[in-house]
């Protein structure tokens, strides 16, 4: 039986290969894995997965050698804004290769940058589009921006050149404005950018009433690091933050999903303090405005009531004059009046007594007698009952026209 030894099999694998796909082809597929070799070297693993259920389909592994890697890169970077490193979905321009050693791989030898960064928009736009299903994409930008933004709670890396810009240009601003940063570290490139940004927005969320709004900052770097704000998390969280929150993450070029969903996007740091000096300027200058406006409102008001004591003084006398006569006139014609109810008056008592003089006179002892009465006394008491009087007792009766004397034989 004629064998083959390992050898020969790959190196006639070698060959069929090589002279079945002799070009290069390209080839859509996503990074599972980037590493760089110290050589200049870099190995990549590509992947392909199901569109649903993220089934594993295909897998590669693939090399660029470091002559072209050196030109790639920055290429693929400067172009799209987006890290190369695992996660994102390329257009490689790769040939096939077998080596009897290390079996079958891709060399890679040109990159596709407008492929990716229409996976990118299309992976925003997802982003987008379930925020707005939401009902959340908008409620930080509906927020109402304090009319003096001065306690401000800064998301940035610690030591980052771009926060103390950002301080610098509020401590130097022209107008003296006092404002008062604290910094909330946070990773601003990388894988972390998501977890830790979240992890401060929560500590922030956590003491909310001491902050006017929150700033989120990020001074330098390579573009190419903005892949970590085109989170949903990350985007979730900043559209239903509490407070405002503006963004000054960098780049000019394109907006991030971060970008869209905050209250206010600005370029750069420097930008951000600026954009709230000049918010406590417009509030200022609205003050000094309704300052004018209310002391121009308060000389107009001043001048129309001393205008207005003026004229009352002009017609106090006059006026005084007719209230004197008005109520001279009314005095008199109550004393009138008064005289005429004490006439009155006097007529209706003077008749009421003497009626009462009649009564009295009609009632007194004197006109009861002249009409045959008689009062009888027994020791100067009115005898009022017979049967109080003794045998013998001596009665005096008085009559009209004078007095009987007797005595009691017998009751």
């Amino acid at each position: 039986m004629e064998s083959l030894s390992l050898y020969e099999l790959g190196h006639l694998i070698r060959r069929t290969l090589s002279e079945a796909l002799p070009d290069a082809y390209w080839v859509q597929a996503e990074l599972s894995e980037v590493r760089e070799a110290y050589n200049g070297h870099c190995y990549i693993e590509l992947v392909q997965k199901a569109e649903r259920g993220n089934a594993l389909l295909a897998k590669a592994r693939g090399t660029i050698w470091a002559n072209i890697y050196k030109m790639l890169r920055p290429y693929f970077e400067n172009a799209t804004g987006q890290r190369f490193a695992a996660g994102i979905k390329v257009l490689l321009q790769v040939s096939v290769d077998y080596h009897e050693q290390y079996g079958l791989s891709l060399t890679v030898h040109d990159i596709d940058p407008t492929y990716t960064l229409g996976d990118m928009a299309r992976r925003r736009r997802e982003i987008l589009m379930q925020l707005e299903e939401e009902g959340v994409l908008t409620l930080n930008k509906e927020l109402s921006m304090p009319m003096l933004p001065q306690r401000i709670a800064v998301i940035s890396a610690a030591g980052a050149a771009g926060y103390g810009d950002f301080c610098d240009q509020l401590l130097g601003n022209p107008y003296g404005f006092v404002f008062c940063p604290k910094l909330f570290p946070a990773v601003m490139q990388g894988d972390r950018v998501e977890e830790t940004v979240i992890a401060a927005l929560d500590r922030i969320a956590t003491e909310r009433d001491e902050w006017d709004v929150v700033v989120i900052i990020r001074g330098g770097g390579s573009t190419s690091d903005l892949s970590g704000f085109d989170t949903y998390p990350l985007a979730a969280n900043c559209a239903q933050f509490p407070l405002p929150i503006i963004t000054g993450i960098g780049h000019e070029r394109d907006d991030t999903v971060l970008d869209m969903v905050a209250h206010t996007r600005v370029k750069t740091p420097t930008a951000a303090a600026e954009y709230l000096i000049a918010a406590l300027s417009d509030a200022a200058i609205a003050l000094d405005t309704l300052v004018a406006s209310l002391t121009a409102n308060l000389t107009g008001c001043i001048h129309r009531e001393e205008t207005r004591l003026q004229q009352i003084a002009t017609r106090l006398p006059s006026l005084l004059a007719l209230v004197h006569a008005r109520q001279s006139h009314r005095i008199e014609q109550i004393a009138n009046r008064l005289k005429v109810a004490g006439a009155n008056s006097l007529v209706k008592q003077q008749h009421r007594l003497q009626l009462i003089e009649k009564i009295i006179e009609g009632a007194s002892p004197a006109h009861i007698l002249q009409r045959g009465y008689s009062i009888t006394r027994c020791d100067g008491r009115v005898v009022c009952n017979a049967t109080s009087l003794p045998d013998g007792a001596v009665l005096t009766t008085e009559f009209a026209d004078g007095e009987v004397k007797s005595r009691v034989f017998s009751v």
